[in-house]
């Protein structure tokens, strides 16, 4: 074994020296901490990105095509989009605000018109509809509403409800609309499942006057929802520019941005964890040069160059870091593992969308924090190993 690796190791276990061994110890199980914690909670974040995507890719179709007026024949514009490279289905939807009544109550939410013969081909809806029931089965005089809204009314399977349109019907034949609830969806998104509805795309129609065939948009599934981008300029293309093309990724633009940023701060926060555990390296190590300067003495009076001590002192420190960082992944990952198993960790679904704690590991995310704390280990040793180094042999054995 090289000398510099040999005494580097010699420090480190301490095996003669209890109050070095200690705090050797107390470095280590700082940087691990850090480590620990960056792993758990950039895993959180993560998951939270994931679980919110798929929930919302699930609900809503990856891209929709609009115009501010409405489009007036679907079908033709359909056959248009359905060309384009990366599009997997399309169908049409309506969206409007109506008020809810049942009972004494009555609550404003989204009423959603859909084409329920293909409406299961654009999202995961039917993955999201209790017991048997299929989103083709939807008729006319049907509306399926999100479970926190059934909860909110005591609603069940069958009952009857008012729907109050903020415009009079066809031919002025009135605005109050009987519908039965014929399903319950449960997406596991607190503001879908509460102010969600949906009913059969000639429906809305009527509640909301469109004569002529008139709908909001066209809806579209991506053969890769990744590739969202891509496939908006080749829709805009063959659409036309009279159309707005909205991804998923930009209706909810806002939403993505902010997990994207707190992820970030968030990483930059529990960064300065590592960073604070990283003084406890710098304080072993000038303890280290301290106690050991006799040592340093002897080794520089037999010829071992200041290049050397600094190299022993680098290394010690270094290992110190990497054995913190190591047994931090394996902590953060365990914790991690433990989170997502069991889901220990219950959430309010009105704050948080989702009813637990999500977890997501990625490898890019552990590299990233593996390799900024074994830098900062490094960097946290650059003062004590050149004080080391600069001791002469005359002065450090001058008082011994």
């Amino acid at each position: 074994m090289n000398y510099e690796f040999w005494i580097a190791y010699r420090y480190l276990i301490a095996r003669k020296d209890r109050f070095l061994a200690l705090i050797n110890g107390v470095s280590v199980l700082g940087i691990a901490i850090g480590v620990a914690a960056l792993i758990v909670v950039i895993g959180v974040m993560t998951g939270f990105d994931r679980d919110l995507k798929d929930k919302i890719v699930g609900t809503t179709s990856h891209m929709v095509v609009e115009r501010e007026t409405g489009v007036k024949d679907p079908l033709p514009l359909m056959a248009k989009i359905k060309t384009v490279k990366g599009v997997a289905a399309a169908s049409v939807f309506i969206n409007g605000n109506v008020f809810l009544e049942y009972g004494n109550r009555a609550y404003g939410l989204l009423l959603r018109g859909v084409d329920p013969s293909v409406e299961g081909t654009v999202t995961k809806i039917n993955s999201y509809l209790k017991g048997d029931y299929a989103i083709a089965q939807l008729g006319e005089g049907d509306v399926i509403i999100g479970r926190e809204l059934a909860r909110y009314y005591d609603l069940k399977l069958g009952d009857m409800v008012s729907l109050l349109s903020p415009v009079s019907g066809v031919a002025g034949e009135g605005w109050r609309y009987k519908l039965k609830v014929a399903a319950i969806f449960d997406s596991g998104m607190y503001d879908y499942d509460r102010n969600l509805i949906l009913v059969h795309y000639k429906k809305a129609q009527e509640i909301f006057n469109l004569a002529g065939g008139l709908v909001s948009g066209i809806a579209v599934k991506l053969d890769n929802v990744d590739a969202a981008a891509q496939v908006k300029e080749a829709v805009i293309k063959e659409v036309g520019f009279s159309y707005v093309v909205r991804t998923w990724i930009e209706q909810n633009a806002n939403f993505f941005a902010a997990l994207k940023l707190e992820k970030f701060a968030m990483f930059v926060i529990l960064t300065l964890i590592v960073l604070v555990a990283s003084f406890n390296i710098i304080s072993t190590l000038i303890v280290t040069v301290t106690t050991k300067t006799k040592d340093i003495g002897i080794l520089r009076a037999i010829g071992v160059p200041s290049r050397s001590i600094r190299r022993i002192f680098t290394l010690y420190g270094v290992t110190l870091g990497t054995v913190g960082t190591l047994l931090g992944l394996a902590f953060g990952m365990g914790i991690s593992y433990v989170l997502k198993e069991t889901q220990l960790i219950k959430l309010p679904q009105s704050v948080y969308y989702i009813d637990h704690l999500p977890v997501l590991i990625q490898t890019g995310d552990v590299i990233m924090i593996t390799v900024s704390a074994i830098l900062i280990s490094y960097l946290a040793t650059l003062y004590p190993a050149a004080r080391a180094a600069s001791l002469e042999p005359v002065e450090a054995l001058r008082y011994q």
